[in-house]
């Protein structure tokens, strides 16, 4: 049997290192860069998806990575992504640097598949480094906009919440003398049973974690990084920041996280446990996000506080697995998680790449922008209503269905005040995201002109919303292959 994961990785490597040198051929395209990382990454996906549908039962280097199909979602939704902001880079960026530029979306892309297969401590953390050390150049990349602050933030916090991580893991590895997250997982399950000092190292090692892990999945209190970050960087790297690593920390916290709480208890205290650890930081996230998105000017600022909203569903899962592992609820908890990632990267992906489009044709940033859009640019605007209407939650777009399997996961347990709290966090945030696209429809703008939208934009517009859309219709399928993947994960 061919090993496709293996190839996807040697392929991807492959491209990362070679692409710089097309810098010294005279005379080529300037687009030829991304014409070839966007081929290679398309090739990457059909093997990510011949691999997800038929994974091997055996570990892949050595016990390194574990070759599943909940890593397989994982990588297919950050590479899918990484393509979709390569195709809309084709217009977004022409400096002649654009080899480095999509080198460095390769090397970020290898790094989120390394991490949505980890099984061992020391080779997530390689692939979370791998991940995030492109993504702080390719933050400044763009030296007209506000990037050298934002790399600069990005990268500090960012070195912050590698050396957390790090920290974690030391600290595991001293009190189980292994890397292995199965092992680890186990064996603090054991230390329960041992001394008062060990129990509370290993409560500190999963407290790290938690923060770390926190950085990247843009959860309160660990978010402050994202807003001056996002609206600082090119937009298209917003995408990748937003859609796709931020989507790799959520596979990194599953992995260890949840591995961990299914043998392990925080403490033997009722009211100190994970699952009220999650609970807390859910409703903390989910609300802070949307009171802070409806404030903003910006509208990059306003996806920045939408996704860390979005960030508290996600976590409601975490509740559900942590409070009963291995139950029903648990079940239909990290099922509705995976479910809202997969929906989430696709809807504030093709958010964010509008919103580029809309900052490279019209060179403004801030919301007055979108008055009148819906006739100057008929597809953008359409494109951005269907995004922002999914993450509401309506019905019956994509970004519904897993919301309701995130709600009723915890909905008839003692986390039910989380459930409510979500349910009135949609309907909160779809004040403002209305608010945008009566501005879009209803608002008339500065000129009637109409303004060219880039084919290759409108190729993965097109591609996204008739996922939003055709996953919303029919979401039973795609339900029950997520449910599949996360069964062999818990079981």
């Amino acid at each position: 049997m061919i090993d496709y994961l293996t190839l996807t990785v040697v392929m991807i490597g492959a491209t990362a290192l070679l692409l710089p040198l097309l810098q010294v051929i005279k005379g080529r395209s300037e687009n030829l860069p991304g014409y070839v990382l966007a081929v290679v990454l398309a090739a990457s996906m059909v093997l990510l998806g011949l691999f997800t549908l038929n994974p091997s039962s055996v570990s892949w280097a050595g016990s390194l990575l574990i070759p599943d199909q909940l890593g397989g979602i994982f990588a297919l939704v950050t590479v899918g992504v990484t393509l979709a902001v390569t195709v809309a880079s084709f217009d977004f960026e022409k400096s002649t640097s654009n080899p480095v530029y999509y080198s460095l979306l390769a090397f970020t892309a290898l790094g989120m598949v390394l991490l949505a297969y980890s099984e061992d401590l020391l080779m997530l953390f390689v692939a979370w480094e791998l991940m995030s050390l492109p993504t702080y150049v390719l933050a400044g990349f763009d030296k007209k906009l506000r990037s050298n602050e934002a790399s600069v933030k990005y990268a500090i916090i960012g070195a912050m919440s590698s050396a957390v991580i790090l920290y974690a893991i030391s600290l595991a590895y001293g009190l189980t003398g292994s890397t292995q997250i199965s092992v680890v997982a186990m064996r603090f399950a054991a230390l329960l049973s041992t001394s008062s000092q060990s129990t509370a190292l290993a409560s500190v090692s999963i407290l790290l974690f938690v923060a770390g892990f926190g950085f990247k999945m843009s959860i309160v209190p660990f978010h402050m990084w994202i807003p001056d970050a996002y609206e600082g960087a090119p937009t298209t790297i917003s995408t990748i920041l937003a859609a796709a690593t931020k989507k790799a920390g959520f596979i990194a916290a599953i992995r260890v996280l949840l591995a961990i709480t299914t043998f392990y208890a925080l403490t033997h205290s009722p009211l100190f446990t994970l699952a009220n650890v999650f609970a807390v930081l859910a409703v903390l996230t989910m609300t802070v996000g949307n009171i802070s998105a409806l404030t903003q000017k910006s509208m990059t600022r306003l996806l920045a506080y939408s996704s860390i909203a979005q960030a508290g569903y996600m976590l409601i899962g975490f509740v559900a697995f942590s409070n009963a592992p291995g139950s029903a609820a648990a079940s239909l908890g990290l099922t509705g998680t995976v479910f809202h990632v997969l929906n989430h990267a696709v809807m504030k992906g093709v958010a964010f790449l509008a919103a580029a489009l809309v900052l490279l044709q019209l060179r403004r940033a801030d919301l007055g922008a979108y008055d009148g859009l819906g006739k100057r640019m008929p597809i953008t605007a359409f494109t951005l209503a269907v995004a922002f209407l999914g993450l509401a939650g309506v019905p019956p777009l994509s970004g519904f269905w897993s919301k309701l399997l995130l709600v009723l996961s915890v909905a008839y347990g003692p986390y039910g005040w989380v459930a409510l709290v979500a349910i009135l966090n949609s309907a909160f945030s779809l004040g403002y995201y209305a608010w945008i696209i009566k501005r879009m429809y209803i608002d008339e703008g500065e000129s009637p002109e109409k303004v060219k939208e880039p084919i290759w934009f409108v190729v993965v517009f097109a591609v996204m919303v008739g996922l939003i859309i055709g996953i919303g219709l029919f979401p039973q399928q795609v339900i029950n292959f997520v449910s599949g993947a996360v069964n062999s994960f818990a079981g």
